[in-house]
């Protein structure tokens, strides 16, 4: 019985961190996004992408916190979420000035669908690895 309630505790908190993971994802990558994060994303060392991984870390940062999870165990796994997303981001927007499609083509929303994808299983690592060493 005791078992079956920390699995249970932790599924629910496993479940309000991707809920909390994807409401930071739509507020960083849709809302916040500066003209400095959205200019000049071929280049691979751009500030604006800097800044916007970097978001990306913050919130995760004080989405896994609030929940309980050491603050160490986050840092790092915010920088390594940091890292994954500068590199998600450049890669869509080197791929973006190579293959310069717009909105009313397929191939832009492939782009768009993979590089979401990329973003939404890099949460689910996250949620893996903190399942693994702090439940």
């Amino acid at each position: 019985m005791k078992g079956e309630i920390l699995l249970d505790t932790a599924l629910q908190t496993a479940l309000l961190l991707l809920v909390l993971l994807q409401f930071k994802h739509l507020v960083a990558d849709f809302f916040l996004q500066t003209p400095r994060m959205l200019a000049g994303r071929a280049a691979y060392l751009h500030w604006g992408r800097v800044e916007h991984a970097g978001l990306h870390a913050i919130l995760s940062l004080i989405a896994f916190v609030a929940l309980g999870a050491p603050v160490g165990f986050v840092v790092a796994l915010c920088f390594a979420e940091f890292v994954v997303h500068f590199h998600i981001d450049w890669l869509k927007g080197y791929h973006s000035e190579k293959k310069p499609y717009g909105p009313d083509e397929a191939r832009y929303w492939y782009a768009f669908g993979v590089d979401q994808m990329m973003h939404q299983l890099t949460y689910v690592a996250m949620l893996w690895i903190w399942a693994l060493y702090l439940v």
